[in-house]
């Protein structure tokens, strides 16, 4: 039968807490995808899919066009603000919808997700679960498979909890009692469609009730989670607030909160050409590129392919490049290393209501992270080597490919400057890179915990990035690289990645970051 599809992804996300500060709470990642996108692929290419958006909205519509180009879709972008003497509810998005849903049509929250096969509208029906949580959830009760109510969050005697996903086949009924409920109650910000369902029931309307067996809810932090434990389909890949990484089948999309970020990243992938994939597509939010056929490196180094990586950056990557004066350039690296790790560290102290104080971390009692930097000797550390660079050279970034490696994830800039970057930058990411690995954060494999006024701090370490770190420091003293300069750089980075991740590793990156850094300045004191 031809039918649509009804996507409401106009919240805020407010129950995803800073997790949607820069990113509307449908393009949050699970597994290698957005959460949307589980639902979009459950239903057959030629359902056209009608998406209300208004919080981001315009992330939404990028991502899907970029994402899904021979799928039908029809945005309705809602005002910022309500109409006059109205409250935003999911009952209004809906209603806004109406005018491209007079068919029959399913209904589907942006944050439910389901594994099974949705039956088309060719009657009304309700989908349910089972579950206890009823706390949380609308819930119904049922008779002769059929639903006979819609109990409101707290009933206690139910059989089933409602999970957001409804056929609706009698749609003008459903339009007219919609309408007629927002009429009546337009500062109602709870009216949603288990109202509209239950005033259809009265009149004598049937819906079926469609059990399903698994469903994830991805619009509370518990939930999201949960969905991302159960849902196999991921990758190691630390997502930032501002920005972060699809892939899809033939492709994949990086997501940018900022566009001008956004379009640096595209300006330094004509830099980079040959070094990186090719883009496909762009939008002020997002660009596409295709995949490189390959390994991940991180998944395949050894101390020997290790050494050709750095062969191969120092011939391919590393290039000399003087588009900045010696003067420019050492101002550049000054910006770059310490007015952006102060203002990193700030950030954080102010995000995290940390105190910058002496702390005692792993029985080591180490001074307050602005009293280090005063120690550091950062003209000595912005005497950079410039040169073409990568910006976040780390092992999850870089493909082996059969002729040698392809890039992943360059960065934007370095300290405003897109030609010129310091190679000694992408050294230390690499070394940072080899004792922090994302597929052992990813996992959750490092602690951080406080105890009687004491830190302790650890991480898991994999065997083969140990060796690959021994000889990656022989490399270094074989070609003459300051490997002071590196390891400095190497506690700096940690200290500056705390501000741009999830709780608990934001803090664990502080505290590892200003441990190691106090550990580098003793060693060089020594030395």
């Amino acid at each position: 039968m031809s039918y649509k599809v009804l996507i409401t992804a106009s919240g805020l996300g407010q129950r995803l807490g800073e997790i949607t500060k820069y990113i509307n709470k449908s393009l949050v990642r699970v597994g290698k995808k957005p959460a949307i996108s589980y639902i979009i692929e459950a239903y057959p290419e030629d359902v056209e899919i009608v998406i209300t958006l208004r919080y981001l909205g315009e992330q939404v519509k990028d991502c899907l066009e970029l994402a899904y180009p021979n799928r039908k879709f029809t945005f309705v972008m809602e005002p910022d603000t309500p109409p006059e003497g109205h409250a935003f509810s999911l009952g209004l998005s809906m209603l806004n919808a109406s005018d491209h849903l007079q068919c029959p049509f399913i209904f589907q929250c942006c944050d439910t997700i389901i594994e099974g096969d949705i039956p088309e509208p060719t009657q009304n029906w309700n989908g349910v679960c089972r579950g206890e949580d009823s706390a949380s959830y609308s819930s119904l009760t049922a008779v002769d498979n059929h639903v006979q109510y819609i109990k409101p969050k707290g009933a206690s005697h139910y059989d089933y909890l409602h999970i957001g996903l409804v056929g609706i086949n009698d749609y003008e009924k459903f339009w007219d009692h919609l309408k007629k409920i927002v009429q009546e109650n337009p500062m109602d910000s709870s009216t949603n469609d288990c109202q509209v369902v239950n005033t259809m029931l009265k009149e004598d309307s049937k819906f079926k009730v469609v059990p399903f067996r698994t469903w994830h809810d991805t619009g509370n932090i518990e939930g999201l989670n949960r969905t991302r434990r159960d849902i196999h389909d991921h990758f190691d890949n630390l997502d930032k607030l501002k920005e972060t990484l699809f892939l899809f089948d033939d492709f994949a999309l990086k997501f940018f909160s900022e566009k001008e970020v956004a379009q640096n990243r595209i300006t330094r992938a004509k830099m980079l050409k040959g070094l990186v994939p090719d883009i496909e597509e762009t939008t002020d939010h997002f660009y596409r590129y295709t995949y490189a056929n390959g390994d991940l490196f991180s998944r395949v180094a050894t101390p020997t392919t290790f050494e050709e990586l750095l062969n191969w950056a120092k011939e391919h990557l590393w290039l000399p490049n003087n588009s900045a004066s010696k003067e420019e350039f050492k101002e550049l690296c000054h910006k770059f290393y310490y007015d952006k790790t102060v203002a990193r560290i700030n950030d954080f102290l102010e995000s995290t209501n940390t105190k910058d104080q002496e702390d005692v971390i792993n029985g080591e009692t180490v001074p307050p992270i602005k009293e280090m930097l005063e120690k550091i000797d950062f003209d000595w550390l912005s005497e950079g080597e410039p040169s073409q660079f990568h910006g976040d050279f780390i092992l999850d970034n870089i493909v082996k490919t059969k002729d040698g490696f392809c890039l992943l994830d360059w960065r934007q800039d370095f300290g405003g400057h897109l030609e010129s970057g310091d190679m000694y930058y992408d050294l230390a990411k690499l070394n940072h890179n080899l004792v922090v690995s994302h597929d052992i954060v990813y996992k959750d494999l490092f602690t951080i915990e406080f105890k009687q006024g004491k830190v302790h701090c650890d991480i898991l370490r994999r065997e083969n990035l140990v060796q690959c770190q021994a000889a990656y420091r022989r490399y270094l003293k074989q070609n003459g690289y300051d490997i002071d300069k590196v390891q400095l750089l190497t506690a700096l980075i940690w200290l500056n990645m705390s501000p741009l991740h999830h709780y608990p590793f934001n803090i664990f990156l502080f505290y590892f970051g200003k441990l190691n850094l106090w550990r580098e300045l003793q060693r060089q004191k020594k030395v």
